[in-house]
């Protein structure tokens, strides 16, 4: 793993209740429980699944784009160009991680 990829699995790892897996099409895989928060694929790109209108949103304010193979999908992406846009892709795991979160505090 290289030095974006580690900094970006150790933040979200340090989060309550996620573990990181290896991903099927490789990289690493977040999960809470059974659900996946996002992955990365080394140090060049995120992607993470969000509702459609979040995803929307997130599009919308250049924040990410549409996900590299499933454009019309619920999913975005995010390229990784340097170590200054790491913490906006740790953004995008935290708004997903929180929201997942709010959610299962809702559920019980």
């Amino acid at each position: 793993m290289g030095a974006i990829a580690t900094r970006i699995h150790d933040e979200v790892t340090s989060w309550d209740g996620v573990e990181a897996n290896s991903h099927r099409f490789e990289g690493v895989e977040f999960m809470m429980g059974r659900i996946e928060i996002g992955h990365i694929h080394g140090d060049k790109l995120a992607d993470l699944p969000f509702p459609k209108k979040v995803r929307d949103e997130l599009i919308e304010s250049g924040r990410a784009q549409p996900h590299h193979v499933l454009p019309e999908s619920g999913w975005v992406s995010r390229l990784i160009k340097s170590e200054s846009e790491v913490d906006e892709v740790i953004a995008l795991f935290r708004l997903n991680y929180d929201r997942i979160a709010a959610r299962r505090t809702k559920q019980g």
